[in-house]
């Protein structure tokens, strides 16, 4: 059985992260620094990140479009206005506050993949292109752009980040396409991936986030992990949703009753005719009685009772009948006079001088 990740041996249950808070304010701290850039640089520099009235940051294109000047001049003169200002004297004084920033990205496991940084430094987006502006001015701060196997993500520790890059694309491949795994069985094999970082990071809040940059690896609403393209973890409809919830209920249910569960469990909207629907479509369903559904991975197989009791007697030989009714009842729930119907069919079975059926 699986622990808690609570309890197990080096990692820690933290709270949820919340909210920076900085001894500095971030609109003092980034007017103090742009006022030590060109006027010229200065400009492009509030377009670029946003930093003036208008909070959408510019693209280098449009820029130049608005200037009449080219993409690669106004890239030289952002340059050059970032490098003025890390040689200004304003830069020196303000290096408490990127101190005190660095320690904030520390607590929150050195690496983070940028949006979820950016929602907890700024509570606006003009907050969030303030940051955004510090952390590309200090070189203590890396950008490691989105790639296929992971999401933008800022760092400021380069070993660390190479070690929770290389754990997470080994956990990956020791997933298997259709692997379904809960949380505490893929956080055990994701920490025997990180050896060799820092203990003092294996918390709950961490494992996840750092989780959370793959785009290979994600979850269901249920807390089960594996690869994002199993079609129990990437989740689009009904049919994925009513998946979920008849695993969660752990036997059969009544299709009314999977429409109803999808609006309890992951408040979705779901008609019952829909819902019914979609589970006569996926082979993942199987019909197992009046209305009732099970899931094929359960060893329920397709077909209507008569096929149930040719596929048993192929399997087994000649059977009794009470033998026979009670190997149907093991994967369909229908009444003892259903099964007997279906049996005494001269055109599929026959009866022989023992009592036993066989199939004709």
């Amino acid at each position: 059985m699986v622990k808690a990740l609570g309890t197990r041996k080096g990692v820690r249950k933290t709270k949820t992260a919340a909210a920076a808070s900085f001894s500095f304010e971030s609109a003092v701290l980034v007017k103090r620094l742009l006022a030590a850039a060109p006027e010229r640089a200065r400009e492009i520099l509030m377009r670029r990140f946003g930093l003036g009235t208008n909070q959408k940051r510019e693209t280098l294109e449009a820029i130049g479009e608005r200037s009449g000047i080219t993409r690669e001049r106004v890239r030289q003169i952002e340059a050059a206005g970032l490098e003025a200002i890390r040689g200004s004297k304003a830069f020196k004084e303000s290096a408490d506050a990127f101190e005190e920033l660095a320690r904030y990205i520390e607590t929150l496991g050195v690496i983070v993949p940028e949006e979820a940084l950016m929602g907890l430094l700024g509570k606006d987006e003009k907050s969030r292109n303030r940051f955004r502006f510090l952390l590309v001015l200090d070189s203590a701060f890396f950008r490691e752009r989105e790639t296929n196997d992971f999401l933008a993500r800022w760092h400021i520790d380069n070993v660390t980040a190479k070690s929770i890059h290389e754990a997470l694309s080994k956990l990956y491949l020791s997933l298997k396409d259709e692997d379904v795994i809960p949380e505490g069985e893929l956080l055990d094999r994701f920490l025997e991936e990180l050896k060799n970082v820092n203990d003092a990071y294996k918390n709950e809040e961490i494992l996840r986030r750092w989780l959370s940059l793959s785009k290979r690896i994600g979850s269901n609403p249920l807390a089960e992990w594996g690869r994002v393209t199993a079609p129990a973890i990437r989740v689009k409809g009904v049919r994925d949703y009513a998946y979920l919830a008849i695993k969660r209920h752990g036997s059969p249910m009544h299709f009314s009753d999977v429409a109803k569960a999808i609006g309890t469990l992951f408040s979705k909207r779901a008609h019952v005719a829909t819902t019914h629907n979609e589970l006569i479509k996926d082979s993942r369903f199987v019909l197992v009685g009046r209305g009732l559904y099970a899931l094929t991975e359960w060893g329920y197989t397709p077909g209507v009772v008569r096929d149930v009791i040719r596929e048993t007697l192929l399997q087994k030989g000649p059977l009794k009948k009470e033998d026979i009714i009670k190997q149907v009842k093991r994967v369909r729930f229908v009444k003892d006079n259903t099964i007997l119907v279906n049996l005494n069919d001269a055109h599929y079975f026959k009866r022989m001088k023992d009592g036993r059926y066989t199939v004709v």
